[in-house]
């Protein structure tokens, strides 16, 4: 069972994209640095498909894109909720998943999603907006992966001082 300690939304987690951010906790990757330890706790409320629909209802007309936050505990879980968002709104809301693992659960279809982040986070690497990121962002399209990591990557001439 999945479980969610908030949600949010946010602009850039998903490039081009309105996103419903939903922290999900019990994470299971133990990164060291982690900006949101609260999250390797099982707390939180319930995720399911009545939790969907009551934040698309709140939120539905705000947001173009639902972004799981997590959920490598449960990964099935994650695509199950990830299709059943696409099957109510008529994919017109789109769905991402950011997984701290390095691959694809086996099983685990790309159909389903929209975007994928995958990979733990490395603190003497950096995140998604470091060049050095062990981490990789994609989009799917037509079943594959299409890398836009470097879409994140912070340009020097952006970097205040």
């Amino acid at each position: 069972m999945l479980k969610f300690h908030n949600y949010d939304i946010v602009f850039q987690e998903v490039p081009g994209e309105v996103a419903l951010a939903i922290s999900i906790s019990n994470c299971p990757n133990r990164c060291k640095g982690c900006h949101s330890p609260h999250l390797m706790e099982d707390t939180g409320k319930t995720l399911c498909e009545n939790t969907l629909a009551d934040l698309l209802e709140k939120y539905g007309n705000s947001v173009t894109c639902v972004c799981f936050m997590g959920g490598d505990s449960h990964p099935h879980e994650v695509e199950r909720l990830s299709a059943f968002l696409r099957e109510k709104t008529n994919n017109r809301i789109k769905t991402a998943w950011y997984s701290g693992k390095q691959h694809l659960p086996e099983r685990c279809s790309l159909q389903h999603f929209d975007y994928i982040k995958l990979g733990s986070y490395v603190e003497h690497l950096g995140g998604l907006r470091h060049k050095t990121t062990n981490q990789r962002f994609y989009r799917i399209e037509n079943a594959s992966m299409v890398d836009m990591t470097e879409k994140f990557h912070i340009k020097h001439s952006e970097v205040k001082l």
